[in-house]
C-alpha cells in the first residue's frame, strides 16, 4: 500500500519542498504530511484510507461540506460545455450581480484567479485613486504573497518596512508600512507621519492567519474615520471571512463600510478564484473603462463561475445556515473549553461565527505578537494527538478552524472526546 511517506519523498524530488503551499509541509508542527485522495460532507480519507474530520475545509470555502451536490452538479453541467473561453460569458454577470446584491461595499466586482491577485489588484486601484504610494497592513495579517505584502517591521512601528522574503526588492518594501491589529492609535500614528501619502489601509476584518482574532470594539470603525480623515482607502481582504460571517461577509457583520472588499476561495465554491470589488467611482478606475490595468485569461472562468454562483445563491436564500454554523461552533467551544477546565489548562480561545482557534499558556491573543507568545510546542503536541484520533486541524498554531454545516453533533462530539484523549496523553 502507497503510503503518505512514500508518496511525500516523491513529491520533494520534483515540487520544493514536496508541497505546493508551505504550510502544507507540517514544517511548524514536525512529521509527515497527509496526503489525500478524496472527500465528502466533513469527512477527508487520506490515500492509506483513514477517515478524518475536516477543520480545514480547504481553508474555508468548503462551508456547506465537500462535495456539496448542487455544486458538484454545477461544476460537471459546467464542463459539460468547456472549461474556459477566454471570452465573456453570462456567468460572470449572474455572480456579479449576485455579489454586489449580497454585498454592501460592492457597486462592482472585477474577478481574478486567487486572493493573492484581488489584494494585489485592489492596492494598484487604490494608488492609483488616491495618486499615492503608500500602505499600511498589520502584522499577522495574510493578504497573499505579491511582493509588497511580504514585509516585516523594522526597529520601531513607524519604521519603514524592509523585506522578509529573498526577491523582495527594499524599493518595494519602502512603500509598505506597519501597525499593530487592535491599535488604533498606532495607526493613527502613522498616518501622521506619513501625512498625505497613505494611499490605503487593508485589513482582515477578523484576523485569520495568527489563529483566528476578532477586532476589539471600536477598531474597525476607528479605522473608517482614520481613512475618511485621511483620504485613504479602506481595503477589507474579505478572502476568508467574505460569505462566511455572513451573507454579506465581515463589513455587514460589524456594519463597517469598506471602500474595497476582496474576495477569494468560497466565490467558486472552492474552485481557484478571486475578485475585488467596491464603491463604483473607484472600480471605474480598472481598465477598459479607467486606466488601471488588470487582466486574466482565466478570470471569470465557467467552473468557477458556475460552482461560484450556485454556493453563493443557496447562502443568500438561507440566512438560517449562518445560525446554524454559530450554534454548531458555541457547541464546539463548550465542549473545549470543558476540556481544557478539566486539566487546569491556561488555554484562550478566539471564536467569531464558524471561524474558532485555541493559544495555550497565555491569557488573551489580540494580536500577532500575542499570538507568537503563546505555546507552539503544546499545540504541536495537541496536533498530533488529534490526527492520530482521526481529526484533521490545520498544520500551524497561527491558523483559524473552520466549522462546515456538514459538521454534525456526531462528529462534534468525536472532536472533543478526541482533544480530552490527546491532552489525556499529553499530560500523563
Amino acid at each position: 500500500m502507497t503510503t503518505s511517506k512514500d508518496l511525500f519523498e516523491r513529491a520533494q524530488l520534483y515540487i520544493p519542498g514536496g508541497v505546493n503551499s508551505p504550510v502544507r509541509a507540517f514544517t511548524s508542527v514536525g512529521g509527515t504530511p497527509v496526503f489525500f485522495r478524496e472527500a465528502k460532507g466533513s469527512i477527508m480519507v487520506d490515500v492509506e484510507g483513514k477517515e478524518y474530520i475536516d477543520y480545514i475545509g480547504s481553508w474555508g470555502p468548503m462551508i456547506l461540506g465537500h462535495c456539496h451536490p448542487p455544486v458538484l452538479e454545477a461544476l460537471k453541467n459546467a464542463a459539460d460545455k468547456s472549461t474556459s473561453f477566454g471570452a465573456p460569458t453570462d456567468l460572470e454577470t449572474d455572480i456579479a450581480e449576485l455579489i454586489c446584491n449580497m454585498m454592501p461595499a460592492v457597486d462592482k466586482v472585477r474577478m481574478v484567479n486567487s486572493g493573492t491577485e484581488a489584494c494585489m489588484s485592489a492596492i494598484r486601484v487604490a494608488r492609483a485613486y488616491t495618486n499615492r504610494e503608500k500602505f499600511i497592513k498589520f502584522e499577522g495579517c495574510y493578504h497573499g504573497h505579491a511582493d509588497a505584502f511580504l514585509i516585516k517591521a523594522g526597529s520601531g512601528a513607524i519604521t519603514l518596512g524592509v523585506p522578509n522574503s529573498p526577491g523582495v526588492t527594499t524599493g518595494t518594501a519602502k512603500d509598505t508600512l506597519l501597525a499593530r491589529f487592535n491599535d488604533l492609535a498606532q495607526v493613527e500614528e502613522v498616518l501622521n507621519a506619513n501625512k498625505g501619502e497613505v494611499a490605503a489601509i487593508i485589513i482582515e476584518p477578523v484576523g485569520g492567519n495568527m489563529g483566528c482574532i476578532p477586532p476589539q470594539k471600536g477598531f474597525l470603525e476607528g479605522l473608517r474615520k482614520l481613512c475618511d480623515a485621511h483620504g485613504a482607502v479602506l481595503i477589507f481582504d474579505e478572502v476568508m471571512t467574505g460569505f462566511r460571517l455572513s451573507a454579506g461577509g465581515a463589513h455587514k457583520r460589524f456594519n463597517v463600510q469598506p471602500d474595497m472588499v476582496c474576495m477569494g476561495k468560497i466565490i467558486g465554491g472552492g474552485m481557484p478564484v478571486g475578485a475585488f470589488g467596491g464603491k463604483e467611482d473607484i472600480m471605474n478606475m480598472v481598465a477598459p473603462l479607467g486606466p488601471v490595468y488588470q487582466a486574466g485569461t482565466l478570470s471569470g472562468n465557467p467552473l468557477a463561475m458556475s460552482c461560484g454562483y450556485t454556493l453563493l445563491k443557496e447562502l443568500s436564500d438561507n440566512p438560517s445556515i449562518y445560525t446554524e454554523l454559530e450554534e454548531k461552533t458555541i457547541y464546539l467551544e463548550k465542549g473545549m473549553r470543558n476540556v481544557f477546565d478539566k486539566y487546569n489548562l491556561k488555554v484562550c480561545i478566539n471564536r467569531l461565527g464558524s471561524m474558532i482557534s485555541f493559544h495555550f499558556n497565555i491569557d488573551a491573543v489580540s494580536n500577532f505578537d500575542d499570538a507568537c507568545n503563546a505555546d507552539a510546542n503544546y499545540f504541536k503536541k495537541v496536533f498530533h494527538g488529534m490526527l492520530k484520533r482521526g481529526i484533521y486541524l490545520a498544520p500551524s498554531a497561527f491558523e483559524t478552524l473552520f466549522i462546515a454545516r456538514t459538521h454534525t453533533q456526531e462528529l462534534l462530539d468525536k472532536t472533543i472526546q478526541a482533544l480530552d484523549e490527546s491532552i489525556q496523553e499529553i499530560e500523563g
